[in-house]
Parts: structure tokens; sequence; C-alpha cells
């Protein structure tokens, strides 16, 4: 299907220069690509769902200010149109046998190599956060390396000669990779007009303006609206889904700003899950562990907050901390908007209170005053890169003691991420006191009737989701109270 005149090739820079591709499906992944086309077999397959990091490559593209963003993203979910413009960059490019980049000499040095096939993956992220290190003239902690290697998976080195690596390689002459060339080519690319590309197996449409990208929407309402692709890139893989015709929101610069707006946050739909968490932790700095442990950087390069927004999934880790904190969400369709509280979104499993041919434009979030306590945590199996048996961020707004508002959400409970009602209502008006919080812990059953499945029973998903209202009293006293607290317990 070809939705308008301007059909051309997709073109990015790799290996030195600016490809043009124009003979395969859209929803071919830019691992197969690699792999079948280009002969870059460095990079492997593991997962095919973005979980081991086998596959990870760099990915670069000019920011507003025309400087060159380089940043890890897992090659098996991406598909291949949404390179269009940008720079391919994988284990090949950063250096050879002969000529070992920083990253790939530690690893050798440090032994973090056995078996191999994920070493690529390791060298890759390893080499992104060098890049940005380097340019930022810092050094990261060990503990910060552990953070960014959190999408790669090794099943028979360990991690300690990895993460050894990964401290030695700043200890090496620094040498970077050069930018220029890449620089130049992707300003060069930014003269292509917006991508429409045709296929037999489907078309891909780029937009770069947020009006064309309503007049698409509004036109072809049954396309499949394509974000971060970490989740629609399963349908493929996993699946096998046939996505005759795909909107990609990923050129539209005003859906990826982040602004200041009336004393909080407009996050556009298609910010970088990376981006907007960062955003929204200076927002609220305890949402800080839940952006850490939100999946892997390279799945927030790529995903964006509106994506995983509009999935609707009962247990996504974002939409719990946006309705904690009074979200709203700006839908468009065509030149109309309308807003409404972000809880009110989710109807019930998987479905939103979305129009055809209406998209998401932005989140906007309010910024708490210091009279709130905002408190989040996931509960899972593996601490890194894991899906949340529970999520809970809790906030609550108290004034000379007693509590004015309180927001306690909660995903994993229930078919929709949601409030629990009873509970809030257990403690408005009433003294932040034990007894009040362990009332609205009582009263989470009234709230949810939680599933078992094989993330955690239902027994224990209630029993977390009181403790963490009891953990919420604990965090909002003073280490002198605690102190006197334990102590009248142990005593008793």
């Amino acid at each position: 299907m070809n939705t308008r005149s301007n059909v051309r090739p997709v073109r990015f820079f790799h290996r030195g220069e600016i490809v043009e591709v124009a003979d395969l499906p859209p929803t071919t992944t830019v691992l197969q690509y690699l792999r079948e086309q280009a002969a870059c077999t460095g990079t492997k397959e593991g997962c095919a769902e973005g979980d081991c990091g086998a596959c990870t490559v760099i990915q670069g593209e000019l920011d507003a200010a025309g400087q060159l963003q380089l940043r890890n993203v897992n090659a098996c979910t991406q598909f291949l149109p949404t390179l269009d413009g940008r720079a391919l960059l994988t284990v090949e490019d950063v250096g050879g046998p002969q000529n070992l980049s920083p990253a790939q000499q530690a690893m050798v040095d440090c032994h973090g190599s056995q078996c191999g096939f994920c070493t690529p993956g390791f060298v890759m992220s390893m080499t992104a956060c060098y890049e940005r290190h380097q340019t930022a003239g810092t050094r990261p902690t060990r503990q910060e390396l552990a953070d960014d290697l959190a999408g790669n998976l090794c099943r028979c080195t360990g991690y300690r000669p990895i993460l050894d690596a990964g401290e030695a390689m700043f200890d090496a002459p620094a040498r970077c990779l050069d930018r220029a060339p890449i620089t130049a080519a992707l300003k060069a690319l930014q003269a292509d007009e917006p991508l429409d590309y045709a296929h037999a197996g489907g078309c891909f449409n780029a937009p770069q303006t947020v009006p064309d990208l309503a007049l698409l929407r509004e036109t072809y309402p049954a396309a499949t609206l394509l974000a971060g692709s970490t989740d629609i890139g399963l349908w493929v893989n996993k699946q096998f889904r046939e996505l005759p015709h795909l909107i990609y929101t990923g050129r539209v610069a005003a859906l990826r700003e982040i602004r200041n707006e009336d004393g909080g946050l407009w996050i556009g739909a298609a910010a970088s899950l990376e981006d907007a968490w960062a955003a929204l932790t200076e927002l609220a700095p305890s949402l800080a562990e839940l952006w850490r442990r939100f999946a892997s950087p390279p799945v927030r390069h790529a995903g964006t907050l509106g994506g995983n927004i509009a999935n609707g999934s009962p247990i996504g880790d974002g939409a719990p901390a946006l309705i904690a904190l009074g979200a709203e969400v700006v839908l468009r369709k065509g030149a109309q908007q309308r807003r409404l509280p972000l809880e009110a979104f989710y109807l019930d499993y998987m479905k939103k209170d979305l129009q055809p041919g209406e998209f998401i434009e932005a989140m906007q979030v309010p910024k708490p005053d210091t009279s709130w306590a905002i408190s989040a945590h996931k509960i899972s199996k593996r601490h890194d890169s894991d899906i949340s048996a529970v999520c809970a961020v809790l906030a609550l707004q108290l004034r000379n003691g007693t509590v004015q508002q309180a927001r306690f959400v909660y995903g994993g409970m229930a078919a929709i991420v949601k409030r629990a009602a009873h509970a809030e209502a257990a403690v408005v008006g009433q003294p932040w006191i034990e007894s009040t919080a362990e009332a609205a812990a009582l009263a989470l059953p009234q709230d949810f009737k939680p599933l078992t499945d094989m993330r955690a029973s239902d027994a224990y998903r209630l029993k977390v989701a009181h403790n963490l209202l009891r953990k919420l009293w604990l965090e909002s006293l003073d280490r002198r109270t605690v102190t006197v607290w334990r102590s009248a317990r142990l005593a008793a």
C-alpha cells in the first residue's frame, strides 16, 4: 500500500558510507539485515526478544543541537526502516584483530570471554559506556558499569572479569570512535524527504511533524502505530504476525520533546524511556531505583514512555509511577486534543479509552510539592531486566501529620494498573500513624483479587502489597523514631 507519492529507499550510515535498502520487507529486523544481507555476523542472535543482549549494536543520531548521540540498542527487535537517517555501528566498526578497541583489548586482558557468543554484545554496551564517559570527562563506578551492562547476559564467563574489563578500558590511553564522518553523513541525510517505504511485504511511513502523523493516523486507523519496537518487534519475531502497514513515530521531533510546563513536565509520547525516566527522577528522586530496574539500557534507549503507556499492560512499570504523580494523558485525533487522567485511560485488560485514528501525543506530569512522600518498589524474581510480579508507587500528601491525599497505585495486582481506592479511603483525613497504615493494608483485599501465575501466587502478591504499605509508613519516620519502634517491637 503506497500512501504517498515520495516513495524512496531506507537510507542510513553503515560501515563508513551511506547505505540504501529498497528490496526488503519493512518488518525485516536490523539483526536479520546484518547477518543475512550485510555479512556482519559478529552480531549474534540469542533470545530474539531483547533480553540477552547478544545482538547489541550502537545507533547514532544527531540531537537538536546537531551533536552526535550514540546509544546501545537491541538489533533483534528493531525494524530496518527505523534506521532511516541514522547511523548503525556494530562490533566490526569498533576495532579489528590488529587494532582492538579499548573495550575489546580489556576483555582480552581481563579474560572476559569464554565461549564468546555474548562477547560482541558486551563490547558494544561497553563501547557506548566508554564513549559517553569519555565525552563527559567522567569515569563510571563499578556499580554504574553493572547498571550499563544490565541488558547483557553471560552464561559461562561470569560477570566479575567482564566488570574488571569495564574498569580497565578506562586505564588505557583514550581512543574514541571517529565521529566526524558519522556526523557529516547524518547531516547530509537530514535533507531527505520523510520516509515512505513500500515493499510487497507492506509499507512504512515515518512522518516528521505532528500534523502529518495525525493525518496518517486518521486516514489509516487500522495501521499499526510503531514507537520503539521493543514490544511490536516481538509480534513479528515470536508471534509471526503480519503487519502490512506501519506508521512510525520516532522521526517526529516534537513527540520526542521533554520540557518544563505549568510547573511540571510535558513528556512527548516518542521520548525514549531513558530520557523520560531521567526527567521523572528529577521531578521525584524516589523513582530512581525503579528507573534503573525498568527493563535494560538497550530497551530503554529504543522504547518510549508513550509506547509503554499505550500498551496498557497490567505489569507495565511506567503507569504506576505516572498515575501516582497525578499525570494526564494528552490524546490527539486530527487537529483535536483531549486530556484525561491517566488512570481513566485504562478501561479493562488491554482496553484503553482510545478512539479510532487517535494517538497519544504526550503525558503531562505535575510536580509534587514537598508535602508529598513517594515510595516506589519493583518486586521481581530477578533484580535486573525482569517483569514485575508487583510494582507499587505509593504517594501520600501530609499536612501537620494528617493525610490529605493518597495515591496507592499497583501494577501486577489486577487486569489493569489501578489505584487501591479502599486503602486510600482508609488513610485520607486520618493521622499518619502505624494503625492508619495497617488499616490501609487490611483494606487491600477489597481492592484487588490478584491472579496466580508463573511470577507469583495471589497470596504472595497480596502479602507484598500489604508489606509495601507498611514500608511506606516506616520510610516516613525519622531514624530515631524507627529505632524506638523497632526496640519496642523486639521487647514485646
